[in-house]
């Protein structure tokens, strides 16, 4: 007989557990929804209210500049090694050609002294090839004389053969053999200065090519004298030695700077830009300083757009001489100007900026603050344009609001 198979159903227990928990979460979920609505008790004093202005919005950037030389010429060493003797210390003064340092490279060393060795012994054999033909050239011209010498004796002899034979004096055998030699040495004249012709030709040549090689070989000779004579570093310009910092033993690689001589010819300006101005800044815009009372009118000269710690760095240059007094290393504050000024609704800036991005405020009325969406555009050193969201004579709190920022209305108690 079969059996009914009944289905298994929860027990009651297991169902009040279930509902318990979906229950919690509902709490939780909700509890949580009203807390992000519910009302924040902030203290008046520890806020900072400003209130929106309408006025002229000054687009410039406050720079902490350096007094930097107007020039500066990097020490380095073309031939890398370490420091053995230092004849001078920074910040001193030196003329062009002023000993700083001298450089040690055994490996440099050995190799200049090879180098100088095969030279040398190139050039004492180029010039025994060149002596050589100098030789052979001697010798070639004494050949001519001989032959000259030897055709004006048969010449003389063959006319009076000629002579001779005429009046029946001498044989027929006895002329013959004076015409042939005549003939002889009039062809051998001929040989001899064409081979000589040849010759001075192919030396003429020679010479040129062992000139060549010499003038090679000499200024190898030169090159490597200056490598030696560069194993002593000398100041490239006259000026004052800075960031010099050499110790006895010290390794430097080629071409790495050693320290820098500044010519006192003049002073620039050197200042890191926030990294937010960094499309806003060009060459040509003009700023201002003010060093003992007086205003200076400088221009940005250069722009070195690779950002390093959220900055970017500027050159700029005064218009006209610089200040008297100025000293490397000195601190100004500078007022960069990015664009003329324009009628705009003006906020002051504070650490809110860093709570919301500038995209909300905390705006206050009666006292009560409520959340408001704004849209920022520039800023200077003291305030922001208000592009859209608030309105002249709004009252925002611009303190931080790190404290606060996850509630949407803040009750301000006094």
């Amino acid at each position: 007989m079969d059996k009914k198979i009944e289905k298994k159903r929860f027990s009651r227990k297991t169902l009040i557990m279930i509902g318990g928990a979906i229950a919690f979460v509902a709490i939780v979920l909700y509890g949580y929804t009203l807390s992000l609505k519910k009302t924040y008790h902030a203290d008046a004093e520890k806020l900072t209210i400003s209130k929106v202005a309408y006025g002229d919005f000054e687009d410039v950037a406050l720079l902490n500049a350096s007094v930097v030389p107007l020039t500066s010429v990097i020490v380095s060493s073309s031939e890398g090694g370490t420091v053995a003797e230092i004849f001078t210390e920074n910040g001193a003064s030196v003329v062009k050609g002023t000993p700083l340092l001298r450089i040690s490279n055994a490996n440099a060393m050995l190799s200049y002294t090879s180098s100088q060795t095969a030279a040398t012994e190139q050039i004492n054999q180029l010039r025994k090839s060149r002596l050589d033909l100098e030789q052979n050239q001697r010798v070639l011209n004494q050949d001519v004389l001989d032959v000259e010498n030897s055709l004006r004796t048969a010449a003389r002899q063959y006319h009076l053969d000629s002579a001779l034979f005429a009046k029946k004096v001498i044989t027929l055998q006895e002329f013959n053999k004076s015409s042939q030699d005549y003939e002889y040495y009039q062809g051998k004249l001929k040989i001899v200065r064409q081979a000589v012709k040849q010759e001075n030709q192919s030396r003429r040549m020679q010479l040129m090519q062992i000139d060549q090689s010499m003038a090679q070989m000499n200024e190898s000779l030169e090159m490597i004298r200056k490598n030696i004579e560069n194993m002593t570093i000398k100041a490239p310009v006259s000026g004052k030695l800075s960031s010099y910092d050499p110790v006895t033993g010290k390794s430097y690689n080629s071409n790495e700077m050693i320290g820098k001589i500044d010519v006192l010819q003049g002073y620039k300006l050197q200042a890191g830009v926030d990294e937010y101005y960094i499309n806003r800044v060009k060459e040509g815009q003009t700023s201002t300083c003010e060093f003992n009372g007086k205003t200076y009118n400088l221009t940005v000269s250069k722009v070195i757009p690779e950002v390093t710690a959220g900055q970017f760095q500027v050159e700029i240059v005064f218009k006209g001489a610089a200040p008297e007094g100025l000293r490397r290393g000195l601190s100004l504050q500078t007022k960069l100007t990015l664009s003329d000024n324009s009628k705009s609704l003006l906020l002051a800036q504070g650490q809110f900026f860093q709570s919301t991005g500038g995209s909300w405020v905390f705006v206050v009325n009666n006292g009560k603050a409520t959340k408001k969406n704004v849209k920022i555009g520039r800023k200077n050193y003291l305030y922001y344009e208000i592009l859209d969201g608030l309105a002249k004579g709004d009252e925002v709190i611009t303190s931080s609001y790190d404290q606060f920022n996850q509630y949407d209305q803040l009750e301000i108690a006094k």
